[in-house]
């Protein structure tokens, strides 16, 4: 039996249809239908969304041809999501009632060997659906199922859609900030994409002091809100990059090379960026291919990177570095109703920072 939330600081009982925009057939553009709203069993908790954000990650999706992804087709899209439990399944989460969350997107078993490390964005039981919006039903809807308060952090409810973003862009980021072998400190650092994730990682390299921190996106716009993050300077391309690093570095290179874009440009030529032990993480998904080997063609003591996400816990922490106002996402908010619009803006860069949709 469900428990509703009731009092002034809840939601009232939820409706019995919603708006949902659903993924019918891959390749094609999703549709915004009318549904029914899903009721809380056991375990579980309803959300009424608050906002969610847009990511270039729901195009992959979107654009995938049949069998590329191991996922069942119809469900809503949305993996980075904020709302309030208005419902739950059983009386022992009744406590969270009313209260505005952050969902974890990775929902991961608990028990196997990663999450119990830690590491559940990892879990190796999610072999086909890996959570809200990338296989089960997301956000992007007006109420949203979660299958149990452990995939939640509570938000500060006055923060505003801003906090959506932070769920994926910014744990993504600070994941790939925090998980390499690198100390930002006194480094050459180079971040390629200022977008959605690429403004949130200069901000929390900045905070690590690096020796030299660049910027590199072919848009003014992006490279200016590079420097107003903390860049020290911000470039149109790699290859400007490249010659800016030579001249500073004296032509050893840079010891942190992030690629927020990861398409063929930008992995083809972020490799002639490295220096001797340096680390390329590549965070971005747009369809570049980089061949490594022990032959030369990389500098001695190399490392790649692809990190996924971040763990539970890493989510807390950026939800606490967002509350002192050391991390902020720059967001554009839509409604509902204007989400496929949204999405074409985002897939031809005519969005600054991060598209958030607030029901």
């Amino acid at each position: 039996m469900t428990t509703t939330a009731t009092g002034a600081a809840a939601a009232a009982e939820p409706p019995l249809e919603m708006r949902a925009l659903r993924l019918s057939e891959w390749g094609a553009a999703p549709t915004l239908d009318r549904v029914p709203v899903p009721r809380p069993g056991p375990g579980q908790v309803l959300l009424r969304v608050d906002a969610a954000g847009l990511c270039h990650s729901d195009l992959h999706i979107m654009d995938a041809a049949p069998g590329v992804l191991p996922y069942e087709l119809p469900f809503t899209l949305g993996h980075e999501v904020v709302g309030t439990v208005v419902e739950v399944g059983d009386a022992a989460d009744a406590g969270w009632l009313g209260r505005s969350c952050g969902v974890h997107g990775v929902w991961s078993c608990g028990s196997c060997r990663k999450c119990l490390a830690g590491r559940d964005n990892y879990c190796v039981t999610l072999t086909g659906p890996i959570g809200c919006g990338t296989g089960r039903d997301g956000g992007l809807a007006d109420y949203m199922l979660v299958p149990s308060v452990r995939h939640l952090v509570e938000v500060d409810a006055a923060a505003g859609p801003a906090v959506a973003p932070l769920t994926d862009a910014a744990l993504t980021a600070y994941h790939a900030v925090t998980s390499q072998p690198v100390d930002p400190a006194g480094a050459i650092v180079v971040v390629i994409g200022v977008g959605g994730l690429g403004h949130l990682a200069v901000q929390l390299l900045a905070a690590r002091e690096p020796a030299v921190l660049i910027g590199v996106d072919p848009r003014a716009s992006a490279r200016e809100l590079a420097v107003r993050l903390g860049a020290d300077h911000a470039v149109d391309s790699v290859d400007e990059a490249t010659a800016l690093v030579a001249e500073l570095a004296g032509d050893t290179g840079a010891d942190l090379v992030m690629d927020f874009v990861g398409a063929a440009p930008t992995l083809d030529s972020a490799s002639g960026l490295m220096a001797t032990g340096a680390t390329l993480v590549v965070v971005g998904s747009a369809g570049g291919h980089l061949t490594v080997d022990k032959q030369g063609s990389l500098p001695r003591g190399w490392r790649v990177e692809a990190p996924f996400w971040g763990p539970h816990r890493h989510l807390q922490d950026v939800m606490d570095l967002a509350s002192t106002g050391a991390l902020s996402a720059v967001v554009e908010t839509r409604g509902l109703d204007e989400v496929l619009d949204a999405y074409e803006d985002l897939r031809h860069g005519r969005a600054a920072g991060r598209l958030v949709v607030v029901p």
